[in-house]
C-alpha cells in the first residue's frame, strides 16, 4: 500500500470510528428511575428501593431493616397499591404480562415479576441489588409504569420457584408502590 493510500485508509477508519460513536446510543445523563418505600402490615416503614432502567433491565437497589432473618420471596406485583388493611392483596398477583407459569424451574416460566429470594441476615437489615431483565420502567407491555403501576412485595416465606401460582411464598410481609421521582 502506498503512503497516500495508507493515510486515506487511516483517515477513513478514524471517520468511521467517530461516526460509529456518534451514531451509537447516547449515555443518558439522568437514567430513568423510580423509588419505592416499603411498609409492613402494621404500617411501619421497613426500607426503600430505587429502581433504575439499564440496558439489561431494571436494577433494584434495596435498603431494608426490620425483616425476619432467613429466605424471603421477593416479587414485582401487578398493581401499584399497597393497602395494609388487605394485607397487601391490593397489589394483585405477580407481574406477568407474558402469561407465563410461576417460577424459575417451571416449564413456561417464570413470571416477569419473579425474582430470586432475598437472604436476610440475623440483624434483619439487608442492602442488596437485584437485576430484573424481564421488565422496564416505562408503560410498554413489560413496563411497570402502566396505568395502574406496580409494587414490590416481600413475602413471609421463601419462594420454591415451582408451586403455582406464587411459589408457596406465604403471606405478604411488606409492600412498596413504585413511583417515579
Amino acid at each position: 500500500m502506498t503512503p497516500i493510500r495508507s493515510q486515506r485508509a487511516l483517515a477513513a477508519l478514524a471517520l468511521a470510528c467517530s461516526v460509529g460513536l456518534a451514531a451509537g446510543p447516547a449515555l443518558a445523563a439522568d437514567p430513568v428511575s423510580a423509588t419505592a418505600t416499603f411498609h409492613d402490615v402494621d404500617g411501619k416503614s421497613v426500607g426503600t428501593a430505587r429502581l433504575t432502567q439499564t440496558a439489561a433491565g431494571v436494577l433494584i437497589d434495596l435498603d431494608l431493616t426490620g425483616l425476619q432473618p432467613g429466605e424471603r420471596a421477593f416479587h414485582i406485583h401487578e398493581t401499584g397499591t399497597c393497602d395494609a388493611a388487605t394485607k397487601f392483596e391490593s397489589a394483585g398477583g405477580h407481574f406477568n404480562p407474558g402469561d407465563h407459569a410461576h417460577g424459575f424451574t417451571a416449564q413456561n416460566g417464570p413470571h416477569a415479576g419473579d425474582m430470586p429470594n432475598l437472604v436476610v441476615p440475623d440483624s434483619g437489615a439487608l442492602k442488596v441489588q437485584v437485576l430484573n431483565t424481564a421488565v422496564a420502567l416505562d408503560s410498554s407491555d413489560h413496563g411497570l409504569m402502566d396505568s395502574d403501576g406496580a409494587a414490590l412485595v416481600i413475602h413471609d416465606a421463601r419462594d420454591d420457584y415451582a408451586t403455582q401460582p406464587t411459589g408457596d411464598a406465604g403471606g405478604r410481609f411488606a409492600c412498596a408502590a413504585i413511583a417515579k421521582p
